[in-house]
């Protein structure tokens, strides 16, 4: 008893005046921006699954949808960063096309000569060959902005065209295929899912993860003194937590290859074909697996790093953070060569879910991956920002291209609606931030 009277996160007669409503979401400490985003994406499904005639709301729609949202949501997680620090990176498409036609010269054209094609290495290579490159590119253009302080709008709008015209030059224009089959599992599809038994492994586990998490939370509050949650907020959190993760696993489990697919897996595995048909679930796809652990490993670097409370100082305050000791040039250079490194996963994502490397890979997705940062609560005018609430928000903007494909809805009229869901967003940020002062 003593417990539950210690664990309250507010008390008094503040606590008491507060409606129920308050008072549920300062004990299980809820981001309420984040609420409204999943509310807007629930509303946004609902309304696509009616205007569709029920096709948006189906297990393979939205295992077609995690796989597409995965290469936004990878870079979008190193977006937040930049923005955090009031700069920004228009190049992220190129320089992922970039990579991309780099990664496909290298295990299509440059690797068989010396290992042949389809090696067990050659993945391996191409993967490392890519990340050095986005990453050497990364740092390059924050090198120029951190000493040569010409603004990051300048630097990375020169590197979008610059990118651009790199990527075209490698091959002069021609698309590379075919990728290496082992490289080909990150872009999803039959081969690049983990199937049903890893799926609900994978679940379990996660959700495991997360009771740890809040157990863990919960004693390093009461070793610092710190509030705690109540008993009760941390079983609702929970339960909350688990029923998502194992829902996700369900709805990945109930979309099932293709026929033909599945005859040919069962004709090379000597598997008796049913009259029934052969029922075989993806379960969940490399490709999530991949933006699930990315935005994971970001989240850390963000809020349990010093790295990352250099990056939120600088944002807040560049001049404090210069004074107080803090290298901001080099906290500069290090986000940039970050962000191109996850432009360089996003493009191994992309090109091996499209099975080749094109010079138009990556068009325009700087414009999403700023977008879906913005939408999920990052400020333009720096020092605030969450990765969950940039990976939402891409999904938020895969959401609305995917259900306006879905309705048939023509392409220019798609371009203003997602131009609108920005300005929206953008004018909702200025209004939050003017009542929080």
């Amino acid at each position: 008893m003593a417990e539950m009277v210690k664990s309250t996160t507010s008390s008094g007669p503040r606590a008491a005046e507060a409606s129920p409503v308050t008072r549920f979401f300062r004990a299980t400490e809820i981001d309420t921006r984040l609420l409204g985003m999943i509310g807007a994406l629930i509303i946004i499904w609902i309304g696509f699954h009616i205007i569709t005639g029920g096709l948006f709301l189906t297990p393979r729609n939205l295992w077609n949808l995690s796989v597409q949202t995965t290469d936004i949501a990878v870079m979008t997680t190193g977006m937040v960063l930049i923005i955090v620090t009031r700069n920004i990176d228009l190049s992220v498409g190129s320089v992922l096309g970039l990579c991309g036609m780099i990664m496909g010269v290298t295990q299509a054209k440059i690797l068989p000569e010396y290992i042949g094609f389809d090696s067990p290495f050659t993945w391996a290579i191409t993967l490392l060959v890519g990340l050095a490159a986005g990453c050497l590119i990364g740092a390059f253009q924050g090198i120029i902005i951190a000493f040569l302080n010409v603004p990051s709008f300048i630097v990375t709008l020169g590197g979008l065209l610059v990118w651009r015209g790199a990527t075209w030059l490698v091959t002069s224009g021609q698309t590379v295929a075919p990728m290496d089959q082992t490289f080909r599992i990150m872009g999803g599809g039959a081969e690049g899912s983990i199937g049903a038994t890893w799926s609900w492994i994978v679940g379990i586990c996660a959700c495991l993860f997360v009771i740890a998490s809040i157990v863990g939370s919960r004693r390093q509050r009461r070793r610092f003194g710190f509030p705690r949650r109540p008993i009760w907020a941390e079983y609702f959190l929970a339960v909350l937590s688990c029923v998502l993760i194992l829902g996700a696993v369900w709805i990945a489990n109930s979309y099932y290859w293709p026929i033909n697919i599945a005859k040919k897996y069962a004709e090379t595995n000597n598997i008796p074909w049913p009259e029934t048909g052969l029922d075989i679930p993806y379960g969940i796809a490399v490709p999530v697996l991949i933006a699930i652990v990315v935005g994971i490993i970001m989240t850390f670097i963000a809020t349990r790093l010093r790295f990352g409370r250099y990056v939120f100082a600088i944002g807040g305050n560049p001049e404090a953070a210069e004074l107080a000791g803090i290298k901001t040039r080099w906290v500069t250079v290090r986000i940039f060569a970050l962000m191109g490194i996850l432009a360089a996963i996003a493009a191994a994502i992309s090109t091996a879910r499209l099975n080749a490397a094109t010079n138009s890979q990556g068009t325009l997705d700087e414009l999403y991956t700023i977008a879906a940062a913005v939408i999920g609560g990052t400020s333009l005018a720096g020092g605030t920002g969450t990765i969950a609430g940039a990976m939402l928000g891409a999904l938020v903007m895969q959401s609305l291209q995917s259900g306006m494909v879905l309705a048939h809805v023509d392409t220019p009229l798609q371009s203003v609606v997602v131009g609108t869901v920005l300005v929206v967003a953008v004018w909702l940020d200025t209004v939050y931030r003017a009542r929080a002062k």
